[in-house]
């Protein structure tokens, strides 16, 4: 990559824009947003980053192939394609319409950057140019489009930079749509699995959800945003002879009273959780919080599709105090983690509900918990398998918005099998020690 001071020099140029809306015409429709969507209205927009290799006289004959492709998959999943909307009690929906502009697409150069460049494990500042609405909040999709593309031309390669509306679709939905959008591009005639699209079948209470007006008790805007300190983000590659030894690790010892066998998310959680928590050098009695956004879908009565395609998540917490976490042997917290997850069935789903619904709240980050870790997206989901007609991508990765210290983002591995990328967003002092915290790092590669 060119030098720093080049780097500020040279910005990621633009050099198209345009806007893709369905290839057929399919009238008006309208679905509220339910229960499940409502938190993230006042969080950002979702960030995606692909990476794919090729040379740069393919860059052309790539967009054009993907913008026919978007035109073909958005006939299923045109609520991409609408807008956000609220009636007078401020009940938020989203609608389609065939005059709404559809999904917006950019087009750019940054012939500086090579792939390799943005392969690094280290989080730069050339990824924030390289995704689209860095900052924006997922409220403005009133008035913005749900989708935002940036196909950016490498010196051999391209990136594809997405910018999803959160308040309407959560990860298993994102991958859904861009698996759907690859098989398009890949020659299939239609998708192997249609969304579900009505979202009121797993909720249909009507939510008055009114965000508070600018600089009045703390507004919906700030509170939404990180607080201001010094961040860093790292990917760990932890490989899969990596994984399965910390999983069985965690497994030689399984606590009597009703412990099962730990799951590899719920070993790499704790992994994770313990020596974060290391790392941020908490006295004994500080509490900390492990969080993870759990996908609803099968938790739900009665159960939803996996093509469900809206928010079907919801976050399971899990605290104890830094010195019970750090001086218990793993299997501690593990069980906590299982526990918490176990737990979280369809009672638990709707009593939150309900919670919500009789007094809605703007979250903030902070709602995430005190010295939190906090997990979303999951190595289920097969990013790596998103091929358009040109193979794999070579990296994924998460942009910068909803990012604060203990996020955490897992991805499956670019190698395959069980091997787990994990992102992680620290205070800087802390993932300096944790980079050298050899029993964490260990593990790596």
């Amino acid at each position: 990559m060119a030098p720093e001071k080049e780097e500020e020099i040279m910005k990621v140029k633009i050099t198209g824009k345009c806007r893709v809306k369905p290839n057929k015409k399919l009238g008006r429709s309208e679905c509220q947003l339910v229960t499940f969507d409502l938190p993230y209205i006042a969080f950002q927009y979702n960030q995606k980053l692909m990476v794919y290799k090729g040379d740069e006289y393919e860059y052309e004959d790539r967009v054009g192939k993907l913008k026919d492709g978007l035109g073909v998959v958005l006939e299923d999943f045109y609520q991409l394609a609408g807008k956000l909307a609220k009636d007078e009690d401020w009940v938020f929906r989203v609608e389609y319409d065939d005059d709404m502009e559809g999904v917006e697409v950019l087009e750019a150069k940054a012939e500086w950057i090579s792939v390799e460049d943005l392969t690094v494990e280290e989080g730069t500042s050339t990824l924030k140019e390289l995704i689209p609405y860095s900052g924006i909040l997922n409220s403005e999709g009133l008035h913005r489009p749900l989708l935002s593309v940036q196909l950016t031309k490498l010196r051999d390669g391209l990136a594809m930079g997405l910018a999803f509306n959160h308040a309407i679709l959560d990860g298993t939905s994102t991958w859904h749509f861009m698996s759907s959008w690859a098989q398009i591009c890949s020659g299939l005639p239609s998708i192997s699995l249609l969304p579900f699209l009505d979202r009121t079948k797993v909720r249909n209470t009507k939510v008055k959800f009114q965000l508070s007006p600018p600089d009045q008790n703390g507004s919906s805007t700030d509170d939404a945003k990180p607080v201001d300190q010094p961040l860093r983000e790292r990917v760990f590659k932890f490989s899969e002879s990596g994984i399965d030894k910390i999983k069985s690790k965690i497994n030689s010892n399984i606590p009597s009273g009703g412990s099962k066998p730990f799951s590899t998310f719920q070993s790499l959680a704790v992994h994770i959780w313990r020596h974060v928590t290391q790392a941020r050098q908490l006295k004994p009695e500080d509490y900390t919080v492990f969080t993870v956004f759990a996908d609803c879908r099968k938790r739900v009565d009665p159960p939803m599709p996996e093509s469900y395609f809206g928010n079907l998540i919801q976050a399971i917490f899990t605290v104890t105090a830094a010195g019970l976490l750090s001086m218990n042997p793993p299997e501690f917290g593990a069980s906590m983690i299982q526990k918490a997850i176990e737990t979280h069935d369809a009672k638990a789903i709707e009593e939150r509900n309900k919670q919500f619904e009789s007094a809605p709240k703007v979250y903030q980050f902070k709602d995430a918990g005190v010295n939190c870790v906090a997990v979303g997206s999951s190595p289920r989901f097969p990013v790596y398998e998103v091929d358009f007609g040109w193979g794999k991508p070579e990296t994924v990765r998460s942009g910068i918005n909803n990012r604060f210290d203990g996020m955490v983002y897992l991805y499956q591995g670019k190698s395959g099998g069980r091997s787990i990328d994990v992102e992680i967003s620290l205070e800087a002092g802390a993932m300096e020690r944790l980079e050298k915290d050899k029993e964490f790092v260990l593990e790596v590669n």
